[in-house]
């Protein structure tokens, strides 16, 4: 009976090998690397399912428990074939399936900061792993005239090897050099696309084709570059992908018809949303930290949990990219995008399991549970230049590249509030801004203060100090520590308040990925856990959009703060009106 493997839900995804079987194979790692480090992060046992040709399931793989070849009760597949052989017979067909199919990358903006300093050194770190397809390609497209050998020359600047493996560094920098293109043209023209299609086949070698392009582009070229790519330049006979970067719209109307627009050329699933913080290592352990300990998981709620902060602070302005910030600011920039998906990561209730839709699903229920933002409970600010130390800092609107009359805020702090039962009441704080005192993102949890404490009077007036705290440092040192009280040693009772820190550094010697690296694993794997669906998007702009457009309308005018600074004071009014200090005030460490 001829069996063949197709997605379980209308996708271009799907991948042939031969006559009988489509397979889906993420990428090049040897069997035991690519089990053990893959599988746990795509659950293909969902998305994936094994159909005879009369259309019913066959149990022919299990990858769910990071094993090839058993059944869902881990037995053999098939009677009288043992593990290592079922072992050695998968090897041999992913061998294979490698050997007829390719990986075709096309980096649109390929001339860009965003592609040479992230996204071409984030490929390479794959290669170096062993994490690509044995058969790839990467093709630089932009409107630059370049040859093969300049775009190489380019990428070579920027590309680094594990600061743990050093071994065979230029040698594998040279092979993956010598698997980047370039090609020049328009990005509305199909006649460039065409001639970008036909460079593909020709590397692609009469292999069946999947491709993945990356937009590395502003957004008002997005749906030129799809409309051409989709046209003329998509796979005919494998899946085709769209990884799309921030921003998406401007508010909910932009947004929904750049959906619109999208979805005229690509389905939902070739549609890749990226938000990089959520290829972050701490953002991708929230999860775990919460649903695989005990400890936390009762806690989670209104009952014992007083508020929740998202802090990201840069210590750094504009510094000459202010035309594009100006049109956004730190509200579109940051706090819509970044700080609220990990809100909704951080207050979902548990999924059903890890498959990118139920996670989806949750996240969803949460930003519709959320009243949109009101100007109450918002405060903007915008950095002005000031002399510290001997030396003058700019303000923002000193920036050549911003208008002198320009109200763009580059600070913004929120109180924000879900209203189900697990979070009524509770104060989510986000707090966003350039030109700060240091350079942070962090989430901070702070517990109600237990009821009675018997050790009351040794904490004074001030009872913040008696309050446990659980920080998520995802930015710079990576770290997740608990705030608790214990004694001082000695013979009065004198009461400090410690950490139980989990320094990554210190804990985990191994450089860790970038995001982006993480990120293009997923897009290539087909894996959507981590990318944004398209109504998260529109709940996310209807929580935003009515005060974006009443800040516009009304002109409302920020509150200036020193270049260096904590920003400005009415944030400390903000979280004041809701019983609340800012975690990151006390020293460096805190």
């Amino acid at each position: 009976m001829a069996a063949q493997i197709t997605p379980s839900s209308s996708s271009s995804s799907s991948l042939a090998f031969s006559s009988e079987f489509n397979v889906w194979k993420p990428m090049r790692c040897c069997f035991f690397k690519w089990v053990s480090q893959v599988c746990p992060r795509i659950r293909p046992s969902n998305k994936f399912r094994i159909k005879s040709s009369n259309g019913h399931p066959l149990n022919a793989i299990c990858m769910q428990g990071g094993l090839l070849g058993l059944d869902m009760d881990g037995s053999p597949l098939a009677k009288g074939i043992n593990p290592e052989e079922q072992e050695e017979f998968f090897i041999d067909i992913l061998d294979k399936e490698e050997t007829l199919s390719t990986l075709s990358i096309t980096v649109v903006g390929a001339s860009g900061d965003l592609a040479k300093k992230k996204i071409f050194p984030a490929l390479f770190a794959l290669y170096y792993e062993d994490c690509l397809p044995k058969n790839f390609i990467v093709f630089g497209y932009a409107r630059t005239k370049l040859t093969d050998e300049e775009l190489r020359n380019i990428i070579s600047t920027t590309l680094t090897c594990r600061i743990d493996k050093r071994e065979n560094c230029k040698d594998k920098m040279e092979q993956f050099l010598k698997r980047c293109f370039y090609h020049s043209g328009e990005y509305n023209s199909e006649e460039n696309f065409a001639e970008l299609d036909s460079k593909l086949k020709k590397k692609e070698a009469g292999k069946l084709s999947n491709r993945l392009f990356y937009l590395s582009i502003p957004p008002n070229i997005f749906v030129d570059v799809v409309r051409c790519a989709s046209m003329k330049a998509s796979s005919a006979n494998g899946w085709t992908r769209v990884i799309v970067e921030k921003p998406f719209g401007r508010d909910s109307e932009s947004s929904a018809e750049l959906t619109r627009c999208l979805k005229k050329y690509l389905t939902e699933d070739q549609i890749f949303r990226i938000d990089h913080y959520l290829g972050k290592e701490l953002v991708e352990n929230l999860s775990v930290l919460r649903f695989s300990n005990l400890i936390f998981e009762p806690l989670w709620s209104r009952n014992y949990i007083r508020n929740v902060q998202f802090i990201f602070s840069e210590d750094f302005g504009t510094e000459g990219r202010g035309g594009y910030f100006d049109n956004y600011g730190i509200i579109r920039d940051i706090m819509q995008n970044h700080l609220l998906q990990i809100l909704a990561l951080f207050a979902m209730e548990t999924p059903v399991s890890l498959d990118a839709e139920d996670i989806r699903n949750e996240k969803v229920k949460v930003l519709r549970s959320m009243k949109p933002l009101e100007l109450e409970d918002v405060i903007i600010g915008q950095y002005k230049g000031h002399n510290k130390g001997g030396r003058a800092y700019p303000g923002y609107t000193d920036d050549s590249t911003v208008p002198k009359n320009s109200i763009t805020p580059t600070f913004a702090a929120a109180a924000l509030f879900i209203n189900n039962a697990r979070w009524d009441g509770v104060p989510f704080l986000m707090k966003a801004g350039k030109a700060l005192h240091r350079k942070r993102a962090e989430i901070r949890v702070q517990f109600r203060h237990v009821p009675g404490n018997l050790y009351k009077r040794n904490f004074g007036t001030d009872l913040d100090k008696a309050t446990n705290e659980l920080v998520l440092r995802v930015q710079p040192d990576e770290a997740i520590y608990l705030k608790i009280n214990n004694k001082v040693p000695g013979l009065g009772m004198r009461l400090d308040r410690s950490d139980l820190n989990l320094l990554y550094r210190a804990r985990y010697p191994t450089e860790i990925p970038d995001a982006y690296e993480r990120l293009l694993l997923d897009a290539i794997a087909g894996e959507r856990r981590l990318f944004i669906r398209s109504d998260e998007l529109d709940a996310a702009w209807s929580l935003f959009t009515p005060l974006l457009k009443e800040l516009e309308a009304k002109k409302i005018a920020p509150e200036l703060y020193p270049y260096g600074s904590r920003g400005p004071v009415g944030a400390h009014y903000l979280a004041a009106k809701y019983n609340v200090r800012w975690g990151d005030l006390g020293g460096e460490d805190d």
